[in-house]
């Protein structure tokens, strides 16, 4: 008969798994990790004995606050049925605890995080259960691995992250960046279609910018941004044509705001006369429209982007696996 068998393993609020309302650390919740683990054996009279060890990633330090026995008993029992828990992959449960520390910025873009045996020890779980997360972060790009050096938080200043949005490639030569004339940036109330797509409220206050990106000198993306208002507090033109990064890596920067995904939709349209003079073409010239939804961590939308892209030396490059 095996030993260590492993029954289960349980990532939980403490809230929803034991009843209680919080596990409170300086009044802040938190979540943790928590394994029983099993070994079986035979005693001297050949029966099976199982025994159990429960191990948990709380520091023995924090304190459990029970909750307030004040309340009905509708309301307990109510509690009690919403008290049960949902079972997930370990490595998952680890995966979903690294990026709530990337989204609470504990590691902040650029930086180290700890070594797969420290997370190990940390959530208590086999450097192979975090190994497992961390190459599911690593696909999704929201930490690099550096051969000899460790595991980093992505960001949008890195080299090879510059081009991970924009998928439009020149025929010929290498991509390389373009350059940005800030044509208008306003605040203003969100427009209704704009405020569905950012999970807004109708009239919510939203950043627009206008801008035209060149390539070798040549007018090539004509875009629009949405972003909200409240999240980019302080955005101007000014502080747009002085930053010489990337717009994502400002956003990150300044704001606090790492772009993690995107889904786009494209359809080739033709050129209107002010769009036509914007990227020095002729009226009803082709051009791919292209608009974007970009999110950051917990799959919130913070940005709409929608482009118009000339494809006369430029084509769009997208890879699927």
């Amino acid at each position: 008969m095996p030993s260590n068998a492993v029954m289960g393993n349980l990532l939980f609020l403490y809230t929803a798994s034991l009843g209680v309302q919080s596990v409170t650390v300086n009044v802040d919740p938190i979540s943790y990790i928590r394994h029983i683990t099993n070994e079986v054996f035979l005693d001297a009279m050949g029966s099976s004995v199982v025994k159990s060890t429960l191990m948990s990633s709380l520091p023995p330090s924090v304190a459990v606050l029970a909750p307030s026995s004040a309340g009905s008993g509708s309301a307990s029992g109510a509690s009690s049925a919403a008290a049960s828990p949902t079972f997930s992959p370990l490595y998952q449960q680890i995966k979903a605890l690294i990026t709530q520390s990337l989204q609470s910025g504990e590691w902040k873009p650029g930086e180290l995080i700890p070594s797969e045996v420290e997370l190990a020890g940390r959530f208590k779980v086999s450097q192979g259960t975090v190994r497992k997360a961390i190459d599911e972060l690593a696909a999704e790009n929201l930490v690099m691995r550096r051969q000899g050096k460790g595991t980093f938080v992505a960001t949008h200043h890195e080299a090879r992250a510059h081009f991970r949005f924009l998928r439009l490639m020149p025929d010929v030569g290498e991509a390389h960046a373009g350059e940005s004339r800030i044509i208008d940036v306003k605040r203003l109330r969100a427009p209704a279609d704009i405020a569905r797509l950012l999970e807004m409220k109708s009239g919510d206050s939203v950043i627009f910018i206008e801008r035209v990106m060149s390539f070798d000198g040549v007018p090539t993306i004509l875009e629009e941004l949405w972003l909200p208002g409240q999240i980019f507090k302080g955005l101007t033109a000014e502080r747009l044509r002085d930053y010489k990064g990337p717009m994502y890596g400002l956003f990150e920067t300044e704001f606090g705001t790492h772009m993690v995904h995107a889904a786009e939709k494209i359809r080739a349209v033709a050129a209107s006369a002010p769009e036509a003079a914007l990227l020095n073409v002729a009226e009803n010239v082709p051009l791919l429209r292209v608009e974007r939804i970009s999110y950051t961590y917990g799959n919130k939308p913070v940005e709409i982007r929608r482009g118009l892209y000339l494809t006369d030396r430029h084509h769009y490059q997208n890879e699927l696996n």
